[in-house]
């Protein structure tokens, strides 16, 4: 399927540029859940952030996050390198400039795992390259539910993850769409519809005007 990818005999100079793709959710709510389903078709390219949070047992450096100390953080953070970052539950998250802007000259679509607070700075400094959804749960109830499934957080941290859920989800206007995650195949296809539809749209093709100025004079035996 072509959709405006440019995989027709167009000039390879024309090739769209690629956007980010944004998912964010309060925790629990299964946004990486939809992030890993996602990334199975491999149409999007996950950004790995780094961070100073502890690693959990079920994830690897460098695949997860890029898991770096404080000190490190700060020094490239000082240094201008994230074009993203944010202060999340007591850690630092951010996402390098370099790695962002390589990807979007290639024709890349980047897949941005992330809060409110770094959605909020890539639409100010990228905006026409952003698209971003806002995932909710069905319920608080169901919430809490699957932060304990989890089995990975103290009590603590769980009531921590909580409040600052509330906190999120009152920033819901700040997003392109917003789903409700009851049903997760549902979640999947209504995610991989926004994403298809915004690859279509008729600012990212730039090679558009070349080839309908082909068909336009395209002689006809």
């Amino acid at each position: 399927m072509t959709f405006c990818k440019n995989e027709l005999s167009v000039e390879k100079t024309d090739q769209r540029r690629g956007f980010l793709f944004i998912l964010s959710s309060p925790s629990g709510a299964g946004k990486s859940t939809l992030s890993r389903l996602l990334l199975k078709d491999g149409q999007l390219e996950l950004s790995i952030s780094m961070t100073t949070r502890q690693r959990r047992p079920s994830e690897v450096d460098g695949l997860h996050y890029h898991f770096i100390s404080k000190q490190e953080f700060e020094r490239k953070r000082d240094g201008d390198e994230f074009i993203e970052w944010a202060e999340v539950h007591g850690n630092y998250y951010g996402t390098l400039r370099k790695n962002v802007e390589n990807a979007l000259s290639a024709g890349r679509d980047i897949l941005f795992d992330i809060d409110y607070q770094g959605t909020d700075q890539l639409q100010k400094k990228m905006p026409e390259d952003t698209v971003s959804v806002f995932i909710l749960p069905p319920s608080m109830k169901e919430l809490i539910s699957r932060l304990h499934r989890r089995a990975e957080d103290s009590q603590d941290i769980i009531n921590l993850r909580l409040k600052n859920a509330r906190i999120e989800m009152q920033h819901w206007r700040s997003y392109d769409y917003v789903i409700i995650n009851e049903d997760l195949n549902q979640s999947v296809s209504l995610i991989k519809s926004i994403y298809l539809a915004e690859t279509a749209k008729r600012e990212r093709c730039s090679f558009l005007k070349s080839f309908i100025d082909g068909l336009i004079a395209e002689k006809i035996d």
